[in-house]
């Protein structure tokens, strides 16, 4: 299993003060855009658009949302960037919300789905950091997930788990139970794992915001160059 780079117990709760003030909702999804200077995209941009048109829903939390950035900076943005730059024709629907924990994804996860115009052919679901922060019962985020997976059972919807994992200073038991939800859960599902959302940008300053936990652009960047491959190739399937 991963190890997830130290985290002060100062510092989560001072991401926590954060996320709670940061906790804006939208009842409606939005198309990820390119308003603003997007994260760079992969090489091969001048590939011509074709091919069917898809949707992914990229359901989760501040990760998805782009907390912090410029509009146009968020994960959702930089994934359909990549898509697009491959020729995919792809729309990528960003349904982050800051500081949402996997129970509040839970409550509002059906009620998202069904006001989008079309079903997605794909979800990108990405929630447990604000677990980690408020130190929710590591059964509870399961449960929240394991309904979600369910729901989306039921609507022929596949997915891609984005997870995530508790710093160490949480201790071995909190850990042990907590970093398993993932991995445990795309077996169960059958669902694209990418293991932890944060890997190779977590602890590294210059691809952090001042916060310490939420990405910057570039961060951003070299996430969704791990993650936009792993979409492309569900969408392909």
């Amino acid at each position: 299993m991963m190890k997830m780079p130290y985290v002060a117990g100062a510092a989560l709760l001072q991401v926590a003060a954060l996320l709670s003030a940061c906790n804006s909702r939208s009842d409606e999804p939005l198309p990820a855009t390119n308003a603003a200077t997007p994260a760079p995209a992969t090489a091969g941009s001048d590939v011509p658009v074709s091919g069917p048109k898809r949707v992914v829903l990229a359901f989760g939390d501040s990760l998805y949302a782009g907390y912090g950035l410029q509009r146009g900076q968020s994960l959702p943005d930089a994934i359909q960037a990549r898509l697009r730059g491959q020729g995919i024709d792809a729309t990528v629907v960003n349904a982050g919300v800051s500081g949402d924990t996997s129970a509040d994804g839970r409550r509002r996860l059906a009620y998202t789905l069904d006001r989008m115009k079309t079903k997605p052919d794909l979800v990108m679901l990405g929630l447990g950091g604000n677990d980690v922060l408020r130190q929710v019962d590591p059964a509870e985020t399961r449960a929240n997930m394991a309904a979600m997976l369910d729901e989306l059972e039921r609507r022929d919807i596949p997915v891609i788990l984005t997870g995530m994992l508790a710093p160490p200073n949480l201790g071995p038991d909190f850990g042990n139970r907590f970093n398993v939800i993932w991995p445990d859960l795309a077996r169960e599902h059958k669902a694209v794992l990418d293991p932890f959302i944060l890997q190779g940008v977590l602890g590294q300053r210059q691809l952090m915001l001042g916060d310490g936990v939420h990405p910057n652009a570039i961060g951003i960047s070299r996430i969704a160059d791990r993650v936009a491959p792993l979409v492309a190739k569900q969408l392909d399937d």
